[in-house]
C-alpha cells in the first residue's frame, strides 16, 4: 500500500480533507513522484500517478527516511547542515525567534534532514504536517528554505499562544496547542511529547551555549 500526501494552497477544504497512509517498507525502496494539479496543489506520492500525464510527473531523486523518535538521543550534527544558516537566520529574525530554538527544534525533528517524515505524514527538517504547512502559507513543503520558514512561523504563533513560554511552545509544536491547554499549561503527560521538550531543550542550551562561546571569540 502506498500513501498519498496533498498541500493545496486555494483550498483549505482540501487541506482538511488530505489524506495520508505511511507504508514504511514500500517508501524506503519505492521513488517518491510529484506533480502540480492545475490549482497549485502539490503532490508527493510513492507509486506511479495514475491519469496524470507523464510530462507532469518527477521522481524525486534519493528516498524519504524515518525523522529520528523523540526517545532517540540526538544525533551528531552533520557538517552539511550549516548550509541552512542562512534560512534559519532570516526566519529567526522575522518572526522573532531564538535561533538557538530553531536550530534545536530542526536538530530533534529531523537532524537536519530534509527527505525526514514521520510515521504521521510530518515532513522536512522542521517536520511539518501538510495541514500546519498550508496554514503557515508554504507552497511546497519539500522547500528547505520554505519548510523552515513554515516551521519557524508556527513557532511565532506558539509563541503569542503561550506568551512566549518556551517549554510550552515546545510542547505543542509536539503535541499540539489544545493538548497544552488541556494539561493547564503543563507538559502533557504523553512519554513522547515528555522525552521531547527534555531533548529539545537540552540542544537549546547547547545551541545558545555554542553561540556565546563564537560570539566571546576574538
Amino acid at each position: 500500500m502506498g500513501y498519498l500526501l496533498i498541500l493545496s494552497m486555494g483550498n483549505t477544504a482540501r487541506a482538511a480533507l488530505l489524506s495520508i497512509v505511511l507504508a514504511w517498507a514500500s517508501t524506503a525502496q519505492a521513488g517518491i513522484y510529484t506533480y502540480t494539479l492545475a490549482d497549485g496543489t502539490i503532490v508527493y506520492t510513492n507509486q506511479m500517478p495514475s491519469g496524470v500525464s507523464l510530462s507532469r510527473v518527477r521522481k524525486l531523486r534519493g528516498n524519504f527516511t524515518p525523522a529520528p523518535k523523540p526517545s532517540d538521543p540526538p544525533a551528531v550534527k552533520p557538517a552539511q547542515a550549516v548550509v541552512f544558516d542562512t534560512y534559519v537566520k532570516s526566519s529567526a529574525l522575522r518572526y522573532q525567534i531564538p535561533v538557538a530554538l530553531v536550530q534545536a527544534i530542526m536538530h530533534a525533528e529531523s537532524n537536519f534532514n530534509t527527505r525526514a517524515v514521520s510515521p504521521k505524514g510530518a515532513l522536512g527538517l522542521m517536520q511539518l504536517m501538510p495541514t500546519t504547512a498550508q496554514g503557515m502559507y508554504v507552497k511546497d513543503i519539500l522547500s528547505p528554505e520554505q519548510n523552515i520558514d513554515g516551521g519557524v512561523r508556527y513557532l511565532r504563533v506558539l509563541a503569542n499562544l503561550f506568551d512566549g513560554d518556551m517549554v510550552k511552545m515546545v510542547a505543542a509544536y509536539n503535541a499540539g496547542p489544545e493538548a497544552v491547554r488541556r494539561a493547564r499549561g503543563m507538559v502533557p503527560p504523553f512519554a513522547e511529547t515528555q522525552d521531547y521538550v527534555r531533548k529539545v531543550l537540552a540542544l537549546y542550551y547547547q545551541y545558545k551555549q555554542s553561540s556565546a562561546s563564537v560570539a566571546r571569540t576574538p
